[in-house]
């Protein structure tokens, strides 16, 4: 559980700075979510907000797993040491475009845009949300968005090769991605401001390209284990 520790802090910290990515993915929902509930009816709001993002949270810890068992069954294999490699470029990729480097990243999101076809459906008939149930059930099929920063989460997550452990970490990313989503369903515009800046995005861009290089198998990981 020890060695687990560090992984759940940077699943936390990516999910964190990537909170202007789910913004700009989800933003647009946080407002539809609220916009028929007055203003005055604050502790309404924000329980829908919390039921959405729970449902979100919750089908990330399951892609995690499902992923998470295809890593643990090539955990042992040569195929495992490419996984990682796949999971720290990614990482690399998704560092550049949080900094608004490259947005290379988003070509990825292609890749589930065959199963959001048939989910997006689904998705819109709980619209307009009107008790925690349907919100809980619109985030977890929401969570299923094309999004390239989940998907590259996700490989990381998978290239841990253990399935728990991957459904935990992807756990923990969507909880990171809370402070944003959830501050703007409640129009705290100071958060999302502050995760806006550019020297904020910047800092935390290189972070996680630092964390990718980290990712990537060699001696370093020894020594930095180590240390």
């Amino acid at each position: 559980m020890a060695d687990l520790l560090p992984l759940l802090g940077s699943a936390l910290v990516l999910g964190l700075l990537g909170g202007g990515h789910c913004l700009g993915m989800c933003g647009g929902l946080m407002g539809a979510l609220t916009l028929a509930i007055p203003a005055e009816q604050r502790n309404r709001r924000l329980r829908l907000l919390v039921a959405y993002n729970l449902g979100r949270v919750l089908s990330y810890a399951a892609a995690g797993l499902v992923l998470g068992l295809a890593g643990w069954a090539v955990a042992s294999t040569p195929l495992a040491l490419g996984m990682r490699v796949l999971a720290a470029a990614l990482l690399i990729a998704m560092g550049l475009y949080l900094a608004g480097w490259w947005s290379g990243l988003t070509r990825v999101e292609g890749l589930g845009r065959g199963l959001w076809r048939r989910l997006q459906p689904l998705a819109t008939r709980l619209l307009p949300v009107s008790s925690l149930p349907r919100a809980l059930l619109l985030g977890a099929l929401w969570g299923w968005l094309p999004c390239g920063l989940v998907y590259s989460t996700l490989l990381w997550a998978a290239s841990q090769g253990d399935a728990g452990h991957s459904a935990v970490l992807m756990l923990a990313f969507g909880i990171g991605t809370w402070p944003v989503l959830l501050a703007t369903g409640l129009a705290a515009e100071r958060v999302t401001a502050l995760l806006h800046r550019r020297s904020v995005r910047r800092a935390g861009g290189l972070l996680v390209m630092l964390f990718g290089l980290w990712t990537l198998p060699g001696p370093h990981q020894h020594w930095l284990m180590g240390h």
